[in-house]
């Protein structure tokens, strides 16, 4: 037995000096990976690749390396529009780069306001005398959008393009909780505000019908505006006024049918399309070991493109600071605005000698706290003299909107979603939905609050009063902050605020915005204000210091994911079905957590370009089937 035993303990500890080992060997090659500093790629003579794989963003989000690894090393890619942007601006200018080149075969789309300024740096390639292409299975709206500028749009025949127009569904919950019996508290202030609108009731109130109509109608009106100039002989409103006769006209051949609607101009497999591409740019000359995806003709990739053109710090310094995604407490982000982040950001830098400072908004809104936050660093700012200068992207509502009154000029496009100006709180309790089950509540009180709030026997009136109360003064502060900064009084406000939206055109002339510009006219006017002159400036973003750790894992994992392209018109529309039902599931989460007085812009978030759930990765746990939805329903997670 002693000889067995020994040699148990030999065993044991080979066990544990080689786990050891691999321990060290895995930490060693994760610290080599952390610490390298990759040197700029070789830049081909030839055609400048845009695979964008993912979705295009304002800001990019910090990976979870939990969620990273939890879904099975499946993630999509984001892209910064201001990166996408500028490696285009670059690429007009410089006598290397002969063809843009746009692979859409995987994209998810992005904001409108974003698109919308890359077609214009799309444009301004073409003006340089070079030729854009670009390639997808099949085309959605976002992908018409930017194909609608190339010089050269390629369709696979087995695909086609479909272009639907903002607007849809969403789902009300009222008759869901009637038949649990759960008790939805709603406490809100503003006609308007419809945010609450899918606890209380089974359809859109009349209100929120035209909100709705109104900023949609806008957003559709910019969209087909950009796609006449880009394409004047595009016929978008005979392919969308009827597109089943459209395509059954053409045998049901939906390749066939953009082409003939003008949204491509060529079809072709993607074979023809790199043969195309080839004939511009020539064969490559670079050899890429275990890319047997990289396309034979000379190329040079989105990432080592801007390696290879940092980002000039020439002159005076403009601030830029982002808040983009919902505003929530904490520190949430990047790609959430999370209050404490965004505040102690602001003040870290306040005296870095900033000529002015732009504050970029592209938020819903969110949580009442974090936008007054928020609101009091950047108004720290001013008070330290330094100009302000706000711009507006797709969406800058309600706490959005909160975020945006330091600004001494304020700059929205014609499409931006503005202003609703309104706040609610949602509480549900679940006494009605217990009593069923014979679960029932009793005790003994000393003033009406005690035990309070009480999720399981209902709340009480004092409870109700109060929190109304709440809701109705915070607005009135929402009310007096709008007033001060756009010279108004609270009456003033009020009449053009009960949670109303507004379209950025609409709202310049109300008084909520003061003129219409993208981030770069808002930058050149924050110059102007900080007496910069005739002299250099560049705009420094104030923001984190990114994870390291995160980006090795989600560089390691991202565009893995087969599951996330759209080889066809189908597969197109099982994508996108699946990241609603996870957007679905984020909405009612969003109910369920029982946050404090919120700021949130519903209409934002039925917005066609407003896809917070893209973030997330692709086939994250439950995320992805109605299941997740009735799990949440029933508590199981």
């Amino acid at each position: 037995m002693r000889f067995a035993s020994k040699v148990w303990k030999l065993l044991v500890a080979v066990k544990d000096v080689m786990a050891l080992l691999f321990l060290l060997m895995f930490f060693g090659i994760v610290y080599a990976a952390l610490s390298a500093r990759p040197a700029p790629g070789r830049v081909e003579d030839g055609a400048l690749l845009l695979a964008l794989d993912g979705t295009i963003v304002e800001e990019k989000s910090q990976a979870d390396p939990v969620a990273l690894l939890m879904a099975g090393g499946a993630s999509s890619h984001e892209f910064q529009a201001r990166d996408v942007e500028r490696a285009l601006r670059l690429a007009a200018a410089d006598k290397r780069i002969k063809v843009v080149v746009l692979d859409l075969s995987r994209f998810l789309g992005g904001r409108y306001v974003h698109l919308r300024d890359i077609g214009a740096a799309i444009d301004e390639v073409r003006k340089a005398g070079k030729p854009v292409l670009t390639f997808a299975n099949a085309y959605a709206d976002d992908g018409a959008q930017l194909a609608a500028h190339a010089s050269e749009a390629w369709v696979d025949p087995m695909g086609g393009a479909f272009v639907a127009g903002p607007g849809g569904n969403m789902q009300f919950y009222k008759g869901l909780f009637d038949k649990f019996k759960v008790n939805a508290h709603v406490y809100r202030v503003g006609t308007y505000k419809s945010a609450v609108e899918p606890y209380l009731r089974s359809d859109l109130s009349p209100e929120a019908r035209e909100d709705f109509a109104g900023v949609l109608n806008a957003q559709w009106a910019a969209y087909r505006g950009e796609i006449a100039k880009a394409r004047p002989k595009a016929q978008l409103d005979r392919m969308t006024a009827d597109p089943v006769a459209w395509i059954k006209a053409l045998g049901g051949d939906m390749a066939e049918a953009a082409k003939k609607a003008g949204l491509v101009d060529r079809i072709g497999d993607k074979t023809e399309f790199e043969k195309r591409v080839t004939e511009i740019a020539g064969e490559t000359s670079v050899a890429r070991p275990g890319r047997d995806d990289a396309p034979d003709y000379a190329h040079t990739g989105l990432a080592t493109w801007l390696a290879a053109n940092p980002e000039k710090a020439e002159g005076d310094k403009i601030g830029v600071i982002t808040i983009a995604g919902e505003i929530v407490d904490g520190d949430a982000g990047p790609g959430t605005a999370g209050g404490d982040r965004i505040a102690a950001l602001l003040d870290d830098n306040i005296d870095q000698k900033y000529k002015a400072l732009v504050v970029r908004i592209d938020s819903p809104g969110g949580s009442v706290m974090a936008s007054e936050r928020i609101r009091r660093a950047i108004m720290r700012w001013r008070d330290a003299k330094i100009p302000v200068v706000v711009s507006m992207g797709t969406m800058a509502a309600s706490g959005g909107y909160w975020v945006s009154t330091p600004g001494q000029r304020v700059f929205a496009e014609p499409a931006t979603i503005t202003g609703s100006i309104g706040v609610f709180a949602v509480i549900t309790s679940f006494e009605k939905t217990l009593a069923d089950y014979g679960v029932t509540s009793d005790g003994v009180r000393t003033t009406g609050l005690s035990g309070q709030p009480d999720l399981f026997g209902g709340l009480t009136p004092e409870v109700d009063g109060m929190l109304q109360s709440s809701v109705e003064s915070i607005y009135g502060k929402f009310l007096g902050v709008v007033g001060k900064a756009r010279g108004k009084t609270p009456q003033q406000v009020d009449q053009i605020a009960q949670g109303r939206v507004w379209p950025g055109s609409e709202a310049q002339r109300i008084g909520l915005v003061d003129q219409m510009g993208t981030l770069h006219d808002a930058l050149a006017y924050a110059a102007k204000l900080g007496g910069v002159g005739n002299g250099k400036w560049h705009a420094a973003y104030i923001q984190d210091t990114p994870d390291s750790f995160s980006a090795l894992l989600e560089g390691l994992t991202s565009g893995s994911q087969e599951q996330a392209a759209a080889y066809d018109f189908a597969g197109m529309v099982a994508t996108r079905q699946r990241l609603e039902m996870g957007q679905a599931v984020t909405r009612l989460d969003a109910l369920l957590a029982k946050r404090g007085v919120q700021a949130m812009c519903l209409e934002c978030a039925m917005a066609p370009d407003y896809r917070p759930d893209y973030r997330k990765p692709a086939n994250a746990p439950g995320e992805s089937s109605a299941l997740a939805l009735l799990a949440r329903l029933a508590g199981w997670k």
